[in-house]
């Protein structure tokens, strides 16, 4: 039990009667009060308790469930948590990459064939895997700054293969860096405040003795979207490498210059981000040395919550062209470089850039779509069947409204008529079918002209970005789809009509929702 106590225009909490003085506590409880006070947060603590409000997540689930519905989200929310304290915890991290020979589609020799089918011309290309790299890590966390990374790798390529198992502790020194040892290798990074810097030695043992390198690295921020690094390497391949990159919501760009033995080189790359689809992003990059110039471009979209698919085409000389397809799926990568010719071919261009483009729509329009459509539909109809009760008792509730306010709507119209104000001639609210290829599917609206005409006011009708579904005589006859509010009314004996959506603002009338009589 609390009520609130004021001595000397102070006001102080009490709780069981005994004031609390302490300005901290005064405001947790006033917070847990206030809080408290909204049905679906009463209804959490009710089930849960403090720690059920302590979950992360109930901002997005939306108000006024049934205790059963908001127990399900809960354990959802609960389950999600759990599987990203996994995830991070363990962090797994894997790669999958498969080298494909796709040579003999361009550069096919007649007389080869000749003799393999026996003195014909024909023959179907030969496609072989002529490589394959696999590689795995996890890390298992031994205190709150020390981590066991355990990771390894198996490749191989034209026959001959090899792999390696490495086991690494880190540990997070301060701050502002961090140090790792691993079997044969030594890595330090720190991180001071204007720029950092990053160390890393190792020591590779072979029958020619023993093969030292050291790589270090200076990092500085150039300006708020702008990095600075320069890098050098001493070893069995050294080099100095000066790069620039500027990172902003729309755009990547990435300007390296590398001196070295044996590689020397320029590149220059840009990415572009759709500001309207942050799902889909393209990019292309130009790299020349002494070992040639290769040009790349390509794009990348997000296929799924989890999965990310991209393609990428590369033109050099003397490497040829080819076609190299990435899907990452959470923490995992899967990685197939396709080589198609040794030659600069314009035939083999042109099916490295359409080919993927063309087999991406057609997978799209075939498979995803209609997958994700099911899935859409299928969690709908749970939706409709768990929340059936609940809309029914939101449909008693909003028709007993709508009698009420009978008396008022009438006086409403008398007085609106009087002036040639605005009279709602009809207002439906619900799931609109538009399109003609859903004509199979059922209209789901409710009549809402009562209800808007007592929200009438001097001649003027105005509702806020909101959803509609809470309006009094509203509810919701389509849990979990989109709907909108369609208005047919008159002003000063014009009609007018509009379509406006669920959580869209709404101010008439306007000149612009006149309904031309000429048409």
């Amino acid at each position: 039990m609390s009520n609130s106590t004021i001595i000397g225009g102070v006001s102080f909490l009490c709780v069981g009667g005994h004031p609390l003085t302490d300005e901290p506590r005064a405001l947790f409880y006033m917070f847990y009060i206030s809080l408290l006070s909204d049905p679906q947060s009463r209804a959490i603590y009710d089930i849960y308790g403090k720690r059920g409000l302590e979950v992360e997540g109930w901002e997005v689930v939306e108000r006024k469930r049934t205790p059963a519905e908001i127990r399900e989200e809960y354990e959802r929310l609960q389950r999600e948590r759990e599987e990203r304290r996994l995830q991070q915890r363990t962090n797994p991290k894997g790669t999958i990459s498969v080298g494909i020979d796709a040579t003999d589609l361009f550069d096919r020799y007649e007389e080869d064939y000749e003799e393999i089918s026996g003195g014909g011309s024909g023959g179907l290309p030969h496609i072989e895997i002529n490589r394959m790299h696999i590689s795995q890590s996890i890390e298992a966390p031994l205190t709150t700054s020390d981590t066991v990374i355990l990771s390894g790798s198996l490749s191989t390529h034209n026959g001959n293969g090899g792999g390696n198992i490495n086991l690494a502790l880190r540990r997070v020194t301060s701050a502002k860096g961090w140090g790792e040892v691993e079997f044969g290798k030594f890595r330090l990074i720190i991180v001071p405040l204007f720029f950092f810097t990053t160390a890393h030695c190792g020591m590779q043992f072979s029958s020619r003795g023993i093969r030292p390198g050291l790589t270090t690295m200076l990092a500085r921020h150039l300006d708020k979207n702008t990095m600075g690094y320069l890098q050098w390497r001493w070893g069995t391949q050294s080099s100095m490498n000066t790069s620039i990159v500027r990172d902003t919501k729309s755009s990547h760009l990435t300007f390296a210059v590398q001196l070295g033995i044996p590689h020397t080189f320029i590149m220059m790359s840009y990415q572009y981000k759709f500001q309207d689809d942050d799902q889909t992003k393209i990019k292309g990059s130009v790299k020349s040395g002494f070992f040639g110039t290769v040009v790349e471009y390509g794009a990348e979209t997000k296929i799924s919550r989890h999965s990310v698919l991209g393609a990428t085409v590369s033109v050099g000389v003397p490497q040829g062209v080819s076609l190299k397809i990435k899907l990452n799926r959470a923490s995992q990568t899967y990685f197939f470089p396709i080589h198609l010719t040794d030659q600069l071919l314009p035939s083999a261009v042109f099916y490295a850039t359409v080919g993927p483009l063309v087999f991406y729509l057609a997978i799209q329009r075939l498979v995803i779509r209609p997958y994700l459509h099911a899935q859409q539909e299928q969690e709908l109809e749970k939706q409709r069947e768990s929340s059936a009760s609940d809309i029914a008792k939101k449909k008693q509730e909003a028709e007993a409204a709508v009698l009420l306010m009978q008396e008022s709507v009438r006086r409403i119209i008398e007085a609106e008529e009087s002036r040639m104000g605005l009279i709602i001639l009809n207002a439906w609210y619900g799931k609109f079918v538009t399109d003609n290829s859903r004509k199979h599917e059922r209209a789901r609206v409710i009549d809402v002209t009562v209800p808007l005409q007592c929200l009438v006011k001097d001649s003027k009708l105005v509702l806020t970005e909101a959803s509609k579904a809470g309006l009094p005589g509203f509810y919701d006859p389509c849990v979990g789809e989109e709907k909108s509010l369609k208005v047919l009314y008159q002003f000063r004996g014009v009609m007018h009509q509009v379509l406006c959506g669920d959580t869209e603002a709404l101010r008439i009338p306007k000149q612009s929702h006149r309904i031309d009589n000429d048409s």
